[in-house]
């Protein structure tokens, strides 16, 4: 095509294929459905939903660019749009990074026409332009013209004679003769070297914005000098607006009152080893594995109802807090990072609740790089963000966590470009939490806080300076970036504010591609494991007892020793060592799992560094001895005892009322309570029962885990159209040209007329058949109109091979395959002017 491209659909058609394709992949909402044509495609492109999308995804200084050609004349030389964005004394970074921010609203379609005739497709104008109930984030008001319509005659010439411009004929002229003053810089600044003193300062502060103002029904003189001389126009019953002409004026030319072509550098930065950072963060990683671990553990025998509208209650999350020794806000991270790796879900009974997965006791075998590795890649990718929860939803209810309504899909967009702008720092440097939410409020300004700057014009009195604008740090997006960074020092990604070593291997996936695959993140969290094993601390096989009854574990057990020391001591205390307290409960508690005193020694003397000491050997005998001289089991339940005397002893005990025991014979005693209510009661007084089985063999006291059925992690929310892989850009680009040659190819009349345009072509069934027959001889395409099976119409360029039996074979150039054609479906065939395709 030659020529100026008169609409965005002519601009499109003389891009290249690259050119389409990239167009594509930077908006994928343009792909559902694939565009017929051209056409259709500028179409979509130009749709409210589309621009807004589009717009979202602008750096700041490319959309202060398209801001300036909202406001600039439309079309828009490029000389005008780098005078608004550099101002009458230029600005080189300006001038420099001007170039690239209209190469990318133009690769986006939101830009359109050479450098001479720029425009700004109708929809972002719409967007982007000031009006009265959408302020521009220029500050800039309506131009003379929009601000005078409706203006009387009458006022408009004494506003000219004001001023000192002759008088005109009509108000048309008024209007072009006073924007002519007003863009004047000459004669703009002579008159302005009148105005009072109160007047300049009341156009100062409605200078950068808002550019409205309230006045009185009669005006103090400064302000009437102002709107005799159209300085201050119209705009409602009481208020007025600066025009648009005389702010660039005020501005120097400028726009924007501090264009930012530049991102903001990511600083101050501070320099550690690398190595000391790689182990602050493999330190927490371990510590994020076990916090985990101790939530499975917690929550083994069945984890805390769920809520009637899903999630945990506020006291079922405190109570989790509390076992994890830790605030309610962290608890919350760690179940939703233990529910995106599908360790915990809901058991989907009728009485509902909590409880681990099948999937958490393999996850629990795997070695410690392999266990974070899943917790990484489930975090990564997730769209649930526990930093909401305790927050309000819309309708006011406090959100839970676990429940529904969590889900912030640009959640892992924003995860991955925080963690890949500190892996652009060298190794072991980090940077403040406000520089990276700096850089990202440059890179997306409107991403999360929507295109609209406010509700409406401030109409403020014209005394008063303008309202101070909303904090962008209360935006979704800076808290998704600050919520990300401290999940990551959790996890153990960073370390001391840095990227770990580990933690730029897990980002791979996120800098390879805009939105990485599950596969893919999986592979980066496989890699970063790797990374991360040598740093990981080696499990320990033994423990040093003391004599005051505790053991000291100088690091991590092993699995075994540690599940097996958990059931015979409790833990005291953790941290880099965890001390473990022998009692003469935790003794009976591993009695009562199956063991003998021998064996209970022989354990800790093989998995110690130190002897046993005496009063630990002393007290597992002494309560092995005592061990099992009682029986219980169920009559409703009895007490058995070789020892006669010491049932009396029991029996004369007013502690045992409220067991209500009888004697039965010498050794037996039955009672009115359950065996487990009787073994509780019996140890409360300070006895060691043994339960036994209806065969009088001792009952091992072994706990049943309960698990889930086997549930899958939670699916990410995708934020908008996935991003579309080079087969199926390459197939749309095939299937908008063919669409397109089959919408816009000159066609010529076989014994009818050609139909008007985007019509479908009519002829007769012979006509039809003797055209296909001659295609077929001359190998030439034809033009065809076609109503499919569901009665859809379509246009189609075909290259007929075969007719035979009432079809026709052809190569079909709009979907790029060779197709069979029922005749009785072909509303008409046309010949092409040019038969080349």
């Amino acid at each position: 095509m030659t020529g100026t491209p008169r609409t965005l659909a002519e601009e499109l058609r003389t891009r290249t294929d690259s050119g389409l394709v990239g167009l594509l992949r930077a908006r994928p909402d343009l792909l559902n459905p694939v565009p017929g044509d051209v056409t259709q495609l500028a179409t979509r492109a130009g749709t409210r939903a589309s621009v807004v999308r589009a717009v979202e995804r602008l750096d700041r200084f490319v959309l202060q660019a398209a801001e300036a050609l909202a406001v600039a004349p439309d079309p828009c030389p490029y000389a005008t749009l780098d005078a608004l964005m550099g101002g009458d004394a230029g600005d080189d970074a300006v001038a420099a990074e001007l170039p690239r921010a209209v190469a990318e609203l133009r690769a986006q379609a939101l830009v359109w026409g050479p450098d001479d005739r720029l425009r700004l497709v109708r929809t972002a104008r719409e967007l982007l332009s000031p009006s009265a109930t959408h302020p521009s984030p220029t500050g800039l008001g309506p131009t003379v013209a929009e601000a005078t319509a409706g203006m009387s005659p009458t006022r408009l010439q004494e506003i000219i004679a004001a001023v000192g411009l002759p008088a005109t004929h009509d108000p048309v002229s008024a209007v072009a003769a006073l924007t002519a003053l007003f863009t004047d810089r000459t004669r703009m600044a002579e008159l302005l070297d009148t105005a009072p003193a109160e007047s300049v300062a009341v156009l100062d502060r409605l200078l950068w914005g808002p550019p409205y103002g309230a006045v009185t029904e009669r005006p103090a003189p400064h302000l009437t000098w102002l709107l005799d001389r159209g300085l201050l126009l119209p705009a409602g019953a009481r208020n007025v607006v600066l025009p648009r002409e005389a702010a660039l004026h005020l501005r120097g030319g400028r726009a924007h009152r501090s264009p930012e072509p530049m991102p903001p550098p990511l600083a101050p930065a501070t320099e550690r080893d690398p190595q000391l950072v790689d182990n602050a963060a493999a330190s927490q990683a371990f510590t994020a594995l076990a916090t985990v671990e101790e939530l499975l553990k917690e929550w083994d025998l069945g984890g805390p109802s769920v809520l009637r509208a899903g999630g945990l209650s506020v006291r079922d999350l405190k109570r989790t807090a509390v076992a994890l020794d830790t605030s309610e806000q962290l608890a919350a991270f760690w179940l939703e990072l233990a529910y995106a790796a599908g360790l915990v879900a809901s058991d989907g009974e009728a009485d509902e609740r909590y409880a681990t997965t099948p999937a958490a006791e393999e996850w629990l075998e795997l070695p410690d790089h392999e266990r974070w590795a899943v917790l990484a890649a489930g975090w990564l990718s997730a769209t649930r963000t526990p930093g909401v929860v305790g927050t309000a939803d819309a309708k006011g209810r406090a959100l839970a966590a676990l429940g529904p309504h969590l889900d912030r899909s640009p959640a892992p967009e924003v995860r991955r470009r925080a963690l890949a702008l500190l892996g652009s720092l060298p190794p072991g440097t980090s940077v403040p939490p406000t520089a990276v939410l700096s850089r990202l409020r440059w890179e997306r300004p409107l991403r999360g806080a929507g295109t609209a700057q406010s509700a409406g014009p401030t109409a403020a009195t014209t005394g008063e300076g303008p309202g101070a604008a909303s904090s962008p740090a209360d935006d979704l997006r800076s808290r998704l970036a600050q919520w990300a960074l401290a999940d990551a020092e959790l996890l153990g990604v960073t370390g001391r504010g840095a990227l770990s070593a580990h933690g730029r291997a897990l980002i791979d996936a996120a800098t390879a591609s805009a939105h990485p695959t599950t596969a893919e993140t999986r592979a980066a969290a496989n890699r970063a494991a790797s990374l991360l094993a040598p740093l990981l601390p080696e499990p320990l096989d033994h423990v040093l007892l003391q004599a005051d009854l505790t053991a000291v574990a100088p690091g991590p057990l092993r699995r075994p020793l540690a599940e097996a020391l958990g059931v015979l001591a409790d833990i005291e205390s953790k941290g880099g060592a965890t001390v473990y307290r022998f009692t003469p409960g935790s003794v009976r508690r591993a009695l009562d799992a199956g063991r003998s005193a021998a064996e209970l020694q022989e354990f800790l003397t093989t998995h110690s560094r130190t002897p046993v000491p005496q009063p630990l050997a002393y007290l597992i005998e002494d309560v092995a001895r005592k061990h099992g001289r009682l029986r219980i089991g169920a009559a409703a339940a009895y007490v058995r005892c070789d020892d006669d005397a010491l049932l009396s002893e029991i029996l004369a005990d007013r502690r045992a009322i409220a067991l209500r025991l009888r004697r039965l014979a010498p050794t037996v005693l039955a009672a009115q309570t359950s065996p487990d209510q009787l073994l509780d009661g019996l140890r409360s007084m300070g006895y060691a029962p043994a339960a036994e089985s209806a065969e009088g063999d001792v009952l091992i006291a072994r706990a049943d885990s309960y698990r889930t059925a086997p549930r899958t992690a939670p699916a990410p929310v995708p934020d908008g159209p996935p991003s579309p892989d080079p087969t199926l850009l390459d197939a749309a680009v095939r299937a908008i040209r063919a669409g397109d040659l089959a919408a816009t190819a000159e066609r010529k009349p076989v014994h009818a007329p050609a139909p008007a345009s985007g019509a479908l072509p009519r002829t007769t069934s012979a006509e039809t058949l003797a055209t296909m027959q001659a295609a077929v001889l001359t190998s030439s395409a034809v033009w065809i109109g076609y109503v499919n099976a569901d009665g859809a119409a379509s246009q189609r360029v075909i290259a007929p091979v075969r007719v035979e039996g009432g079809f026709v074979t052809a190569y079909d150039h709009t979907s790029d395959e060779v197709r069979t054609y029922p005749l009785h479906r072909i509303t008409g065939v046309a010949e092409l002017a040019d038969d080349s395709v």
